[in-house]
């Protein structure tokens, strides 16, 4: 920033005035994942993007994944991680390790590291006060959930007492035991299922009736051609996501994550943002710059 004379700097500070004052008060709900989750000072620039957010009054929601590092434990016990289009098969010692990884290890390293940027961080996952629940999505997949419920009780309560909630996406069951045919004879009424973290996100989204929600991905946002990562779609209106797909604009991985934007804006959210987690401080970029840096989809007319 050395290199940056005083009246950038002042240009700078007044183009985000607007949008501190816009975003004051307000639920933001990020989803943390892919590149931003591995890479070191990527990481850090995450948590000083969201403690800033935070300290300027933003009410932000931290929704994570943790794939890598449960693929590698899952290598360390023998097991070989398996996907089927895309989502992760679900055993049930496969989720007994889901839970372990992303509600302990995962969880607590990211609340771990928002201390360290002097925030307030709870963690908190879908178990907690039955935050979510869920039923079995497939039988093909085993214990990969479909959100049935969601109780926002104790996120609203940690954003009041001025905390961020770090949430993990394991939810509970809202069947029982017998009745679920991922647990053969009913052996457990404790059954615990693996929740895709872009789909938490966009619920936690619009059940807490936020202003934002954010996708942190490994891409630029939506492309109009592939090959070109400056051909991003900057705006895209809800009732021109069929066209899109039609056209083979929208398609594969990108599909998914564009669905739930969607879904959240439809069920009220004010706008969706996909956005390029590779990039340093693209959150910032995104909410307090008039550019942004990514993918901005809403309801539109």
């Amino acid at each position: 920033m050395n290199h940056i004379d005083n009246n950038t700097r002042t240009q700078i500070l007044n183009e985000a005035l607007p949008y501190i004052q816009e975003y004051y008060g307000k639920v933001v709900v990020v989803k943390y994942g892919g590149a931003a989750m591995l890479d070191d000072e990527l990481k850090q620039a995450v948590m000083s993007d969201i403690v800033l957010l935070s300290l300027c009054g933003v009410k932000i929601v931290l929704v994570h994944g943790g794939g890598p590092e449960i693929n590698s434990v899952l290598e360390k016990v023998g097991k070989v991680p398996k996907f089927i289009n895309g989502l992760r098969y679900t055993d049930k010692e496969t989720v007994d390790i889901v839970q372990m990884v992303l509600c302990g290890k995962v969880n607590k390293d990211l609340v771990d590291l928002l201390h360290s940027h002097k925030g307030k961080a709870i963690g908190l996952c879908g178990l907690d006060n039955g935050l979510l629940k869920a039923k079995q999505f497939s039988s093909e997949l085993g214990f990969v959930g479909e959100i049935t419920e969601m109780n926002p009780e104790i996120i609203f309560d940690a954003l009041n007492n001025g905390y961020i909630p770090v949430i993990a996406t394991v939810a509970g069951s809202a069947e029982s035991a017998h009745a679920n045919p991922a647990s053969p004879g009913g052996e457990s009424s404790n059954i615990v299922y693996n929740i895709n973290a872009d789909t938490a996100a966009s619920r936690i989204a619009y059940e807490m009736e936020a202003s934002n929600l954010i996708l942190m991905t490994d891409t630029s946002g939506v492309l109009e051609d592939v090959n070109s990562p400056d051909s991003i779609i900057r705006n895209i209106k809800v009732n021109e996501v069929i066209d899109l797909k039609n056209e083979g604009i929208i398609t594969g991985g990108m599909v998914p994550k564009i669905d739930c934007c969607v879904e959240a804006v439809r069920r009220g959210v004010g706008k969706t943002n996909i956005i390029d987690g590779r990039i340093p401080h693209s959150i910032l970029l995104e909410l307090l710059t008039d550019l942004g840096t990514g993918t901005m989809i809403t309801k539109g007319y």
